[in-house]
């Protein structure tokens, strides 16, 4: 074939995929509906031109169309690939792991139950071989969820709705398939009937191989960018090599998915290549795949409509049948994970509540495209799969398709207009009004520094000035005079706009780097957090995400464990080095958003909603600088350290900031910037290393700030530190229960818990202790612990306590004084054990 013709077809189709974009947003059809169409009409008007005996002027256009190299493999190991990898760096990964259980569970039992569904529907109202039946289940179990998402964006629909159908739906694709490659196996070993229980057996090692593959070579390509971290083009380009070797290598040489391979790859990138790469270098890595996945998308989406004609022309009556079978079977396996498999996690409270209307906008918007078509392409491609069940997977993979694509895409927003879901809410429309009145505010005062600027008339600009205020006026009344929002609807709606606040300063801080781009991602999805929860859930959903964003997680108390049981400290370290960081990044924040109150909530939604806004604030800052102080007290050396390193890393940002305002200002010349800047960015890459923790050397000085323990020499000191093990809780968290056996005595090394015991109360803090008296009364436990802040505990267990007990003065005045103040006789906590008040310390661990 003539390269030049062929060259011309695909530069052609790019022509095709640049006018999609706007067809479809001048039509309001989805992207992938004009691409499909006009991959049809291209492919059919070909054929037409090539039988025509009306001309033949058009023939080798014709057949350069229909001979491009257009196979399953060029879909599957060229294109898959790409999109993939791109959805997964797309994706907020830290937000998307909050809802891991309903996306793991939707996806997998999605799959599972749509094949299954299909391929016994099939089976039943067909001749085809059950094997047959499950491929055909297995190819239309693939969704694409872009059309939905997008006009979910549009609607304003709940980001977590938006997240849950992405993750769902990549998952969803993974594992269809995985499943595929399964019975197309059977297929080709001519078993009609596989065994269906070793078949999903063999499900989970597919994806737990795959999933290993996609890490491992995902943990090296991270190595290796990181070592060429002033190479950007070099990083990119093996950003680029990355999920093609994950295929390769999982499919061919591990024998696993290719597809989770490339899943796990990207997914393991996602997290960690934001700390590991310069922040400039990890945006244009995603840009740049922005832009593949798009390319890749239409091109598959073209190139597999250019197949329907001729994978429909041996198409017959009974055809219809079967493909309305599987349409029925399709929709009805997914309604059953809408309508009974969701509305049980919900229950559950491990998935977020759904709307019917928005359940039935995602039953009726999983429209199948090009992954369903290549699919059907490589049976119908493969010698070894027998030409009647190739004809039949061919036609009702595309039947079915089509009419995803062309019934259910063209009347997705018509279905959603009529479930409502295109209307504001109140709320929504406060919000709507509250956001045009802050805008215009910040117009107005801009406007006005413009126009000093540039010496304007001053009755153009008292003119201009009097007709912007008139609108910003209008914009605030409508704000504040909206008769159907209540008082507790306006806090809410302060709420949400401080949270947004919140995250355009954050976003403001990374592009000056005094926050890392370790810190990066974290602190954005805090701050996503706020802003859902204050949005579903109000003032109560605003408090529990901003106690969260410093609470101690799961994977920080596996860290604990680990240092705790097997010694290994790098993960603590590691995790407490993030959270000095994090916390750090949060108070420089906070500090911000007093200004934000006072100079636009408080115009909009009054004094007592600014009010309230600012106690709030004030208390999440308190919350912030407890767990900071705690930090410093248990880290006080790593904490100057890290404070010595953010104040680098500010100078150079000031530094960097003066030197691009002498290159604009014509003060220095290219050459000399270039120079100055190669010698900022060497400095700031020695300013991100970031200190050192040593775990153990930092719990010995712990121990040696304890009052209760000032006497004792370094050699007993580091005994105790040995013996005493840490704990960490979060606010709320019940640390000793009533009635309980009293096994260990705690001591607070930073933070505050709430003692109740015989309907009184007491507050401890820091260098305080409980747990004594119930292994001194030798009695269950009669009082209850719970802490009020995150903290850290020192935890001694009965015999050490003891011994130390035994010896230690200044433990005996803390016992005692403990027993005075809650009404306890203090010597009958010795008496039975003939104790001595000793006349100097002699404690010994």
């Amino acid at each position: 074939m003539d390269i030049v013709l062929v060259t011309t077809v695909i530069a052609s189709l790019f022509l095709v995929i640049g006018a999609a974009e706007p067809l479809a947003a001048r039509l309001r059809l989805p992207y992938s509906v004009i691409l499909a169409v006009l991959g049809v009409l291209i492919g059919a008007g070909a054929i037409f031109f090539l039988r025509t005996e009306l001309t033949d002027a058009l023939n080798p256009v014709a057949e350069a169309i229909l001979g491009l190299p257009i196979r399953s493999n060029v879909f599957l190991y060229v294109f898959l690939p790409t999109l993939l990898f791109q959805a997964t760096l797309g994706m907020n990964l830290r937000r998307m792991l909050d809802d891991w259980v309903p996306i793991v569970v939707l996806a997998v039992v999605a799959v599972v139950v749509a094949t299954l569904s299909v391929g016994y529907a099939l089976s039943w109202a067909s001749a085809l071989p059950l094997a047959a039946c499950l491929l055909v289940g297995a190819i239309v179990s693939t969704t694409d969820p872009s059309a939905v998402v997008t006009i979910f964006r549009s609607i304003s629909a709940p980001r977590r709705l938006a997240r849950l159908i992405e993750g769902e739906s990549l998952l969803n694709d993974a594992a269809a398939i995985a499943l595929f490659g399964l019975f197309m196996g059977f297929v080709m070993l001519g078993m009609p009937d596989p065994d269906l229980g070793a078949a999903l057996a063999r499900f989970p090692i597919l994806i737990a191989g795959g999933a290993l593959t996609g890490w491992l070579a995902a943990r090296v390509a991270v190595w290796v960018m990181a070592l060429l971290s002033r190479h950007e083009l070099a990083q990119i380009s093996i950003s680029v090599a990355l999920p093609y070797l994950a295929y390769v290598g999982a499919e061919q040489s591990v024998g696993a998915s290719g597809v989770i391979a490339v899943v796990a790859a990207g997914l393991t990138l996602n997290l960690t290549g934001p700390g590991r790469l310069p922040p400039q270098a990890w945006a244009n890595l995603r840009d740049l795949w922005d832009v593949l996945a798009h390319w890749a998308g239409a091109l598959i989406f073209i190139l597999a409509a250019l197949l329907i004609p001729r994978l429909l022309e041996e198409v017959r009556i009974e055809d219809f049948a079967l493909v309305g079978v599987l349409i029925l079977a399709a929709v009805a396996a997914r309604a059953v994970i809408l309508f009974g498999l969701l509305p049980l996690l919900t229950a559950m409270k491990l998935s977020p509540a759904m709307e019917r209307p928005y359940r039935v906008a995602i039953l009726w918007g999983g429209l199948r495209g090009a992954v369903t078509l290549a699919l059907a392409l490589a049976v119908t491609e493969s010698f070894r799969v027998p030409d009647g069940i190739q004809r039949v997977v061919g036609i009702l993979a595309t039947g079915f398709t089509l009419f995803t694509l062309i019934v259910q895409g063209t009347t997705l927003r018509w279905v959603i207009g009529r479930l409502g879901l295109d209307r504001l809410s109140p709320i929504d429309e406060a919000l709507s009004r509250q956001v045009v009145a802050v805008a215009l505010q910040t117009v107005r005062e801009d406007v006005a520094r413009t126009t000093e600027n540039y010496e304007l008339s001053h009755d153009t600009v008292r003119s201009e000035a009097k007709l912007a205020g008139q609108r910003l006026d209008a914009a605030v009344k409508a704000a504040e005079e909206s008769a159907d929002i209540l008082d507790r609807d306006r806090v809410t709606l302060g709420l949400i706009a401080l949270a947004g606040h919140e995250r355009e300063r954050i976003l403001a801080r990374v592009r000056e780097r005094t926050i890392s781009a370790r810190m990066a991602e974290q602190v954005l999805s805090n701050a996503d957090r706020l802003i859902e929860g204050a949005r579903s859930q109000g003032r109560s959903g605003y408090n529990r995400a901003a106690r969260r964003s410093i609470a101690y997680g799961r994977s920080f108390r596996a860290a604990v464990l680990l240092n705790g049981r097997l010694g290994l400290s790098k993960p603590l370290a590691r995790m407490t080095a993030d959270r000095f960081e994090l916390l750090l990044s949060q108070r420089l924040i906070l500090r911000d958003l007093g200004a934000f109150i006072d100079g636009r909530i408080r115009r909009i939604h009054g004094k007592r909603v600014a009010e309230l806004l600012h106690e709030l604030l004030v208390r999440r800052v308190e919350i912030v600088e407890t767990a900071l102080k705690g930090l410093r007290l248990q880290y006080p050396g790593y904490a100057e350290k890290l404070e010595r390193r953010f104040i680098r890393r500010t100078a150079l940002r000031l530094e960097e900031r003066e030197y691009t305002t002498m290159r604009e200002d014509g003060l220095i010349c290219a050459e000399v910037y270039t120079a100055l800047m190669q010698d900022i960015d060497a400095r700031r890459a020695a300013a991100e290393e970031r200190p050192r923790l040593d775990i153990a050397l930092q719990r010995v000085e712990l121990v040696r700030q304890f009052p209760l323990f000032t006497n004792l020499d370094d050699a007993r000191i580091k005994r105790l530190g040995r013996a005493l093990k840490t704990r960490y809780v979060n606010a709320g968290d019940v640390i000793m229960r009533k009635d309980g056996e009293a096994k260990n005595v705690f001591f607070i090394a930073s933070g505050a818990v709430e003692l109740e015991a015989a309907g009184q109360t007491w507050r401890l803090g820091r260098g305080e202790m409980f747990g004594q008296m119930a292994i001194l009364m030798k009695k269950a436990r009669r009082a209850a612990v719970r802490a009020i802040t995150p903290k850290t505990l020192l935890v001694l267990d009965e015999a050490r306590f003891r011994r130390l007990l035994d010896r230690s003065a200044a433990l005996q005045d803390a016992v005692r004084a403990s027993a005075e103040k809650r009404g306890i006789e203090p010597e009958a906590l010795f008496e039975d054990r003939g104790v001595e008040r000793p006349t100097k310390d002699r404690a010994s661990a």
